[in-house]
């Protein structure tokens, strides 16, 4: 873990909140030894292991999950291709985008899988709508969208009750590999990145705000979130 986990905050309980837990800038990191670090994260855990949250941008690479289908990948060119052990279909990791691994232990929020993916799908929307971008759900689609564009992606996995994988919210990158792909299995789905919808330049920016945003989704506080982005 200490090679991709430069930095650490600790996560301080909301008022009525069971846990504390530590989030994780994990800065700029090719995918896999994050992906290992995760496994190896969720296999090691026990009752009493605080959750953590990490943030992360990835170098270029192309991720498919457990049911992911090759022909969903047109031209992957130079970007390297990754089956991993999440949910979902194809998607893009690339600079640009945070990407958060919320590492939860399901059983002791006392929240179902659905429920799960409902509070990181508003974590994003509130997040969003603090540039007053209005982002919403669409049904049998997990993720967010603007305008029939897709802002941000989920693919999770959950062993042992307990959370891997996550969230891939586009903010400010270069969406051009998005049509080397089917995104998410859907042919000719449009992407869209925050900039391009009048949000920040960069996602530093964007991190603390997101932050706070899953932290009241999983009741917990972050006093210093906005200060250390």
């Amino acid at each position: 873990m200490d090679a991709v986990a430069p930095g650490a905050l600790e996560v301080v309980p909301a008022p009525g909140a069971a846990e504390t837990g530590i989030v994780r800038d994990l800065g700029r990191q090719p995918y896999e030894p994050v992906w290992r670090a995760m496994q190896a994260f969720t296999d090691a855990r026990d009752e009493a292991t605080p959750d953590e949250l990490w943030l992360v941008e990835h170098e270029p690479v192309f991720t498919l999950g457990q049911a992911g289908k090759p022909e969903h990948v047109l031209m992957p060119g130079d970007i390297p291709v990754l089956h991993v052990d999440r949910g979902g279909q194809v998607t893009y990791h690339g600079p640009g985008q945070i990407v958060a691994y919320p590492l939860l232990d399901l059983r002791r929020l006392k929240i179902g899988v659905r429920e799960y993916v409902h509070r990181i799908e508003q974590a994003v929307i509130d997040t969003l709508a603090e540039w007053n971008i209005e982002g919403a759900r669409r049904e049998g689609a997990p993720g967010v969208y603007v305008a029939d564009a897709k802002v941000a992606a989920l693919g999770i996995r959950v062993r042992r009750g307990c959370t891997f994988h996550g969230l891939a919210f586009n903010v400010a990158m270069d969406l051009e590999p998005f049509g080397r792909i089917n995104p998410c299995g859907y042919q000719g789905l449009q992407v869209v990145a925050m900039a391009d919808l009048g949000g920040p330049s960069s996602p530093d920016a964007v991190k603390p705000v997101l932050l706070e945003a899953l932290a009241r989704q999983f009741g917990l506080r972050l006093p210093s979130a906005r200060a250390s982005g």
